[in-house]
């Protein structure tokens, strides 16, 4: 017997099943997960009662995906349940499968993808039934596909991610078959979403002590190459330019281990270390590339890589903005005018995320400024908490105290403000409305009597 401790409801559902006559086992992601000794998740059952009846038997249900024969059972506690019957996969198309109910779980189990998911467990027996040896494959270690591993590719291109996903979180060694053709199915995945591949890629990075345990297999296997070919650039020597002759390893590898030290919970993050060096010249690429510097062309990039994983406009804005200010930290000893002139372009609201990406960058030795990171996080801590104004929408003046001077509204106004929010940064004292009003009334003078002389010299 093996007790995997599944919540009540589920031997409540598998008992109401099966006293009415249908078989019923847990299958899925709890059971692989709960025999790995790891927490489980969601529960999934898979019955040979056909939808209409499981509907019949529960008060409560979902029509999930009845045409596929998965309906929602809904426990007292309002949580949902999955239960689907028997099937058997018809055809398959590389993305999608037609299938059919099947009138066994062996059926069922023959259309897994590995042999790890191929194991269903009993709440009431507490038994397995493990056709393909998906037990003694995690005991051992070792990722096996369900039969012909290139059939099991074919049918279903996702499985690539999928397997090296399953790798890096069980820690599972290959095996040589899978491994093999895991590669030569690599070119046939451009059938797949760019949502699914985003899914994966955030399923690694959102639950992986360790994400770099599966990301170094998308290098390895060419899946880098193939799905993210700006990242893969970073694999192999990465020349330096100045100011970064710290990092001793390739990009690619500094980038996971950077990962690494970011916890699971934070998974943007460690997003952003993975794209931060995307700016960075390399082999292949000059610095003077597109003639950007390398924060600005860093943030272009990572904002494109998001945008083809259709990423949201949210996500896009706060990775690929920190991709553009982590590369470019301050330096410690800089006078506060300087300090408060790079927080103003990097964003108040912006600093939390720049300096936990810092904190993991140092862990792995790849923080610029060496240990003088404390200073420097402690200094634009100061600044912004401090009431100091960090925008042109925090000065203690604005374009109503411009048209209450008379001035109609223009393009120069923002001129006028940025100039304003420049004296401040210089020194914040100056943040008054009246000494503000003065030194708009001064701008607006100079700024006047320049088009005058332009205009004469032009006459």
């Amino acid at each position: 017997m093996i007790d995997l401790n599944p919540p009540g409801p589920v031997p409540w559902i598998c008992r109401t099943l099966e006293r009415a006559g249908f078989e019923t086992w847990a299958v899925g992601g709890a059971v692989r997960d709960g025999l790995a000794g790891r927490g489980t998740g969601d529960w999934d059952l898979t019955t040979a009662a056909p939808p209409e009846e499981i509907r019949r038997l529960f008060r409560r249900t979902v029509p999930i995906g009845i045409e596929h024969g998965t309906v929602g059972v809904l426990a007292r506690d309002g949580t949902l349940y999955e239960v689907t019957t028997f099937r058997r996969d018809v055809e398959t198309s590389g993305r999608h499968a037609v299938v059919s109910f099947a009138e066994t779980l062996d059926e069922d189990l023959a259309r897994r993808d590995f042999t790890i998911n191929a194991v269903a467990w009993h709440p009431l027996r507490r038994c397995v039934h493990d056709p393909y040896g998906g037990v003694e494959d995690l005991r051992q270690r070792r990722l096996r596909t369900v039969g012909d591993p290139g059939e099991r590719f074919a049918e279903d291109y996702l499985r690539i991610l999928r397997a090296l996903r399953f790798a890096g979180i069980f820690r599972l060694q290959v095996d040589p078959g899978t491994w093999r053709a895991l590669v030569e199915a690599v070119p046939r995945m451009g059938i797949l979403s760019p949502e699914r591949i985003r899914e994966e890629l955030e399923k690694i990075l959102s639950s992986h002590e360790r994400p770099s345990a599966a990301l170094s297999l998308y290098a390895a296997s060419g899946v880098l190459a193939f799905l993210y070919p700006e990242l893969d650039r970073l694999v192999g020597p990465l020349p330096e330019p100045s100011g970064h002759s710290h990092l001793l390893m390739d990009g690619w590898s500094h980038s996971l281990l950077a990962a690494d030290a970011i916890p699971p919970s934070q998974w943007p993050l460690r997003l952003t270390v993975l794209l931060s060096r995307l700016g960075l010249p390399t082999e292949s690429t000059g610095a003077g590339e597109e003639g950007l510097p390398p924060p600005e062309r860093g943030r272009q990039r990572a904002a494109a890589l998001l945008k083809r994983l259709r990423s949201s406009n949210a996500r896009i804005a706060r990775v690929a903005g920190a991709v553009e200010w982590v590369i470019q930290p301050p330096s410690a000893d800089a006078p506060d005018p300087a300090l408060r002139r790079w927080l103003a372009g990097a964003g108040r609201e912006r600093l939390s995320d720049l300096v936990r990406v810092w904190i993991a960058e140092s862990r792995v030795g790849g923080w610029p400024g060496g240990d003088r990171l404390p200073t420097l996080i402690h200094r634009l801590r100061r600044i912004s908490r401090s009431d100091v104004p960090l925008s042109v929408g925090e000065l203690d003046f604005s374009g109503r105290d411009l048209i209450r001077m008379g001035h109609r509204p223009g393009r120069y106004f923002g001129e006028l403000l940025e100039h304003l929010l420049d004296r401040v940064l210089e020194d914040p004292v100056l943040n008054r409305r009246d000494v503000l009003e003065e030194e708009a009334r001064r701008w607006i003078e100079q700024t006047q009597t320049k088009v005058k002389e332009r205009g004469n010299v032009a006459g």
